[in-house]
């Protein structure tokens, strides 16, 4: 990696009880690019992203964004510093409409009525059934479409970095394709993504960056291309 990484992490460990979910996990994601991180279910993934968002206590480690420490930050001191989640399960508020729950997306941001109106056309315009569910209850939506509204909500925040957690889980293909390729144009356009999933084989074609973690540990780094290629990963995860 040349430069400076967006996010840097350093032995980020995090217990819950007895038990270490994570292990001292080193990663580094560079600024424009996506990484993706993929492992076996309870390897530690979501709860390295709660780690990154303050949602789950850290018992050591250090995170650094785009040079400053947020280690100790709170959860939306994090947001507002543009480091923004998609929590596993969407979280979208079901009695809500659509253009409300883009709208709650936005309450970090201080920059005007006209700003986050053009922003929630962008999403409409990523996402257009939800421009023509706009005045639905979320809670009415598909799982497919509150995924992206969730996705949709995140980007009201104007992150720096979005970190999405198993975006595919519980859909179908074809809106599992919908979603890949939204997220290779908001990425197109300038967003770095950190992406947890367990669909291996398309967070490996869409990432330029890739770790595997297991028990808590990162055991394989390299490109997402390499990591597609490599026999330990083929057995593992692909099935090979």
């Amino acid at each position: 990696m040349s430069g400076q990484p967006l996010l840097s992490v350093r032995d980020l460990t995090v217990n819950y009880g007895h038990v270490n979910a994570v292990r001292g996990i080193d990663l580094d994601l560079a600024a424009g690019e996506i990484t993706t991180l993929v492992g076996a279910n309870g390897a530690g993934k979501s709860t390295t992203l709660m780690a990154l968002s303050g949602l789950v206590k850290k018992a050591g480690g250090s995170v650094q964004f785009d040079g400053r420490d947020i280690t100790s930050l709170a959860p939306h001191k994090i947001v507002a510093s543009g480091l923004v989640q998609v929590a596993e399960g969407r979280a979208t508020l079901t009695t809500l409409s659509v253009r409300e729950n883009l709208e709650l997306g936005a309450y970090t941001r201080s920059d005007g009525a006209a700003a986050r109106a053009r922003d929630i056309e962008h999403v409409y315009s990523l996402f257009p059934r939800l421009a023509e569910r706009a005045a639905q209850m979320a809670g009415s939506l598909s799982g497919g479409e509150q995924q992206m509204l969730a996705i949709g909500r995140a980007l009201m925040a104007k992150p720096r970095l979005l970190l999405l957690d198993e975006p595919s889980m519980g859909l179908a293909p074809i809106i599992v394709q919908d979603i890949f390729r939204t997220l290779r144009r908001i990425n197109a356009e300038g967003l770095t993504i950190f992406l947890v999933e367990q669909n291996v084989k398309q967070a490996l074609k869409l990432a330029q960056r890739a770790y595997v973690i297991e028990n808590g540990q990162v055991v394989l780094q390299g490109s997402g291309a390499e990591l597609l290629g490599d026999p330990r990963v083929q057995a593992a995860y692909l099935g090979h």
